[in-house]
Order: structure tokens, then C-alpha cells, then sequence
């Protein structure tokens, strides 16, 4: 008889017009990693937090049974207390909190008079830190961490719980591939010490590499569960998606007009650090109908570069913004919105979406000027407006009024593409456009950005995937420590070349 450390059986979990699950069995052999893999609503997250008590008892039906033992959990507070931890693939960090603070955020450690003990939490707090290997002071605070630091910072809060069962939503996304190699010798660390996890990721070769067992959630339901010795990447993604995906980066012959967007000589300091260089005499420049990647690891500049274009980023910013062959003075985002340049945030929830509001208010936000007349606002033209983005994206969900909050992550993104296509944008930047996105929604992001070029729209890709931005740019610009290290055309790009101008190496980079 298989030693199962969880068994879910027939959860099944409505929403007000749509089921995210529909009677989903998922068991975990004590001791393993399972990795647990589908598109963007497939249901896993949802499962997750059924299971982590955010969607208490008597939300749904169905049953957990943990260590042989059924469970009623009504709060994250209950699912902790049993030994389970949970690490969202979005992340939950008091910005104005140190890293010690952060990491026993409701678990402090308090001495007998039921004070905080700070020399013990700060001790403690360096143990867990030097396990995840991150060099930092207890003291720094998390708003000054980057994103791939305070992924490692959330690792560090859930081994300070002591779980048996870790539960890791998308671990990876942010990380550089030092990093989640780094990351993946640790979950092995952790299994060889007892602990089981719930692996869930959407970089398919690291789920091939890391897991031990494979189930796959389509549409809210189970399909398959594998051994990995069982089950092929092909095998994954048919699937997943619920055909075959021959192609996974669909490019097509784009041709490309004038010159339509430059930066020239651009520098930018540390908005804090007001001495310290970021961007270093960057000249880009993007043409009518191309898509433009921009490649880097983490650190790189490539997000700082586009929001300092808009002065949302940076101090004692210099250079040039030439827009249709004429220099223009932008001041913040509001101005480039009315030149006709967009930038899409790579993270969707925190500054992308309004998440309390419906997708309609989503996608209308950025033109409801020109969707009213006298001050009052043409509900009709918005929902005809809206309507055909959702359908033009495949966007799920029963209803334009449905909170963003409730949607899927690649929903939630799609949203987000659908608020800027609203402004009829000439230049679209999309930072990391397909992070935490599966495979299938993948393909539709690519080929709608082939869409939008081909109508004569100029895009710039900024994205820490190798192959996407080998696999769907004209041209690539690659950047190191604030520097632009190479442009590439795309036919003369291969990721050892491409990784070899990110780490800013000396050697002639060749082929191999």
C-alpha cells in the first residue's frame, strides 16, 4: 500500500459561474516531489488554496486526508499548524519590513516576558538565509531586495516554519538560471531531509529534471498522473493543452518599415543611490512592424531601462526619446501613453490590474477621456469595446463583469494586453510578457504579437527566457550591468552566443 502523506479526493470548487474544479483526486507519496503542471486555469493554484485552508471548509466539497488523518482547515493559520507551507507564484512581502521582520511576520519569536526576541530572530533569520544562500543583512529592508531575492526570502520564510509539506507555486519565474539551479539542489536538500513537495511550474524541462511524479490538471480536472520516468515533455503539453503543440514559437516573415522609436545616450542613477550608474550610454531603437527582444539576466537594467524612459525609475536621468523621427519630452507614463507608447508591467498584479474591480473597468481605465462625451461615460461603446477584446484574447470568464482578482494568471495578463490595445498604442513594451503563463496561452501571446506587428505596430520584448526571445524577435538587444553588449540579428542569435554578451564574458562568442 503506497505510504500517501496527502490525498485529496473529489474536490470540487464553484465559483459564481465558473467551476475551477470538477471532482479533482491528487495524491502525494510521502517523501517525493510532485510536480503538479497545466495551462493558466487548469485549477492548480485553486486546488492549492483549498488545500492551504484559503478556501476554507464548506467552500467546497470533497475531502483532505493528511498523514491518514481528515482535515477541516479554515485558515492558512490551520494548514501551517499541520505542517503544510505554501509559496505563491505571486509575492507577499511588507516592502517597508527588514528581511528578518518579513520572515517571522505572524511567527515571531518572543522571549518569557512575550517580548520580541530580536538577538534570536536575527540570529535565526541569518541561519535560514545562509541556507538559501543569500548574502544579505538581516537589517536591509525588503524594498531594496530585487525580485529573484525576495523569491529566496519567501523560501526562507517557509523552512523557518518547519513544514513537512512545501508547496511551491511557480518558484522559479523570477529567478535567474543560477538561481533556480540553486534552488532545485535545495528542494533536493529538502527532500533528502524528509520534506515532500508540491511542485508547480510551468518550465516543463525543470519539472522533468526535479520530480519525482507528475499530474496534470486540464480545465479544472485531472487527466493524468505519471511517474517521470513515464512521461515526456510532448506527452505534458498534449495534456495540458489537449492537442499537440508542433510549433512552439510560431514566427513569421515580418518586414519591417522605418525607424519609429530611439533612445540615444541614455543613462540613468540608482534612484536611491544617487552616485550609482544603472544604465550606461544605451542607444536602442525599434522599427515600424518588428519585434524587438531585449535579453539579460536579473540585475541586467532591462526593466529600469523602459521605466526610466517614462521617469517612473531612476534619478539624474540623460539621453534622448525620439519618437516618428522627431526628439520628444517625456515626463511620466501618461505622456508616453499620449505619444502612443505603452508599457506593460511584469507584474500584472501590482501594477497592471486594479485587482477589487471587473475587467471591464480594467480595460477601459486608460481611455475612458475618449470613451466619454460631456463628462459622461458611453457605457455602451465601453462594453462593445471590451467585449471584442475578451473575445479577440480567448479571454476566460462568464462575464466582462467578472473581478480581475478571480481570474487565472494568463487570464489576468491577457487583461492587462487588452487595457493598452484600448489606447491603439504604435509601440508596445512587454516586460516579460508570458512569466507564469503555460504553454498553450504561450503560443497565443506570440501569436497575437505577430498579429499586432503585422498591422504595423512596433513591439519591444523584455524576457529573462532564452528561447522565447531566440524564438519570436527580429532583432535582439542584449544588456549587462546597465550596458547594451550586443545587437543581434535573430538568424545570427543562439542562446550559448546571447548568454554569452549577458554575462558580459570577453571571449569571441561562437556558435556551437
Amino acid at each position: 500500500m503506497e505510504d500517501f502523506i496527502l490525498q485529496m479526493k473529489n474536490i470540487t470548487k464553484t465559483f459564481p459561474g465558473v467551476k475551477a474544479l470538477n471532482n479533482v483526486s491528487f495524491n502525494v507519496k510521502r517523501g517525493e516531489i510532485h510536480a503538479l503542471v497545466g495551462e493558466n486555469g487548469a485549477g492548480k493554484s485553486t486546488l492549492m488554496k483549498v488545500l492551504s485552508g484559503i478556501y476554507g471548509a464548506g467552500t467546497y466539497e470533497g475531502e483532505i486526508v493528511l498523514n491518514g488523518e481528515v482535515q477541516s482547515f479554515s485558515s492558512i493559520r490551520d494548514s501551517e499548524d499541520k505542517g503544510i507551507a505554501i509559496i505563491y507564484q505571486e509575492l507577499a512581502l511588507c516592502k517597508n519590513m527588514n528581511v528578518a521582520e518579513s520572515i517571522f511576520l505572524g511567527s515571531e519569536i518572543k522571549n518569557k516576558r512575550g517580548l520580541i526576541d530580536w538577538e534570536e530572530t536575527y540570529k535565526k533569520t541569518a541561519e535560514y538565509l545562509k541556507v538559501v544562500h543569500l548574502d544579505l543583512n538581516p537589517e536591509t529592508l525588503v524594498v531594496n531586495l530585487g525580485v529573484g531575492q525576495m523569491q529566496l526570502l519567501e523560501i526562507c520564510k517557509a523552512i523557518s516554519k518547519n513544514a513537512k509539506l512545501l508547496i511551491l507555486d511557480e518558484p522559479t519565474a523570477a529567478l535567474t538560471d543560477d538561481e533556480s539551479e540553486r534552488l532545485l539542489n535545495l528542494i533536493e536538500e529538502f527532500k533528502s531531509q524528509g520534506v515532500t513537495c508540491i511542485y508547480i511550474s510551468h518550465k516543463l524541462d525543470e519539472v522533468l529534471k526535479i520530480a519525482d511524479t507528475v499530474t496534470v490538471l486540464r480545465d479544472g480536472q485531472t487527466v493524468a498522473t505519471r511517474d517521470k520516468s513515464e512521461i515526456t515533455k510532448s506527452q505534458m503539453i498534449s495534456f495540458m493543452v489537449g492537442r499537440e503543440l508542433s510549433q512552439m514559437f510560431p514566427r513569421q516573415e515580418h518586414n519591417p518599415g522605418e525607424v519609429v522609436f530611439e533612445m540615444r545616450n541614455w543613462n540613468v542613477n540608482h534612484p536611491q543611490i544617487k552616485d550609482k550608474k544603472i544604465i550606461k550610454d544605451v542607444n536602442i531603437n525599434v522599427r515600424r512592424g518588428e519585434i524587438v527582444g531585449i535579453a539579460g539576466l536579473m540585475g541586467a537594467g532591462r526593466t529600469e531601462l523602459m521605466m526610466s524612459m517614462m521617469h517612473e525609475y531612476g534619478s539624474n536621468i540623460t539621453g534622448e526619446v525620439w519618437f516618428e523621427g522627431k526628439k520628444v519630452n517625456i515626463r511620466n507614463a501618461s505622456d508616453a501613453i499620449e505619444q502612443g507608447i505603452c508599457y506593460m508591467s511584469e507584474d500584472r498584479k501590482r501594477y497592471g490590474l486594479v485587482l477589487m474591480q471587473d475587467i471591464k473597468f480594467n480595460v477601459s481605465l486608460p481611455v475612458l477621456k475618449r470613451l466619454s462625451q460631456g463628462g459622461v461615460i458611453d457605457d455602451n461603446k465601453i462594453f462593445h469595446d471590451v467585449t471584442g477584446y475578451v473575445k479577440d484574447l480567448s479571454i476566460k470568464t462568464p462575464s466582462i463583469e467578472q473581478l480581475t482578482r478571480n481570474l487565472s494568471g494568463g487570464n489576468m495578463q491577457k487583461v492587462v494586453l487588452a487595457k493598452w490595445l484600448m489606447t491603439q498604442p504604435k509601440v508596445l513594451i512587454m516586460d516579460e510578457p508570458t512569466r507564469g503563463i503555460d504553454v498553450g496561452a504561450k503560443v497565443e501571446i506570440y501569436n497575437i504579437m505577430n498579429d499586432l506587428v503585422a498591422q504595423g505596430m512596433s513591439v519591444i520584448m523584455i524576457s529573462s527566457e532564452l528561447p522565447e526571445v531566440l524564438g519570436i524577435s527580429d532583432r535582439i538587444y542584449v544588456m549587462h550591468e546597465g550596458s547594451i553588449t550586443a545587437e543581434l540579428d535573430w538568424k545570427d542569435a543562439t542562446q550559448e552566443i546571447v548568454m554569452q554578451y549577458c554575462t558580459g564574458t570577453d571571449e569571441t562568442p561562437t556558435a556551437m
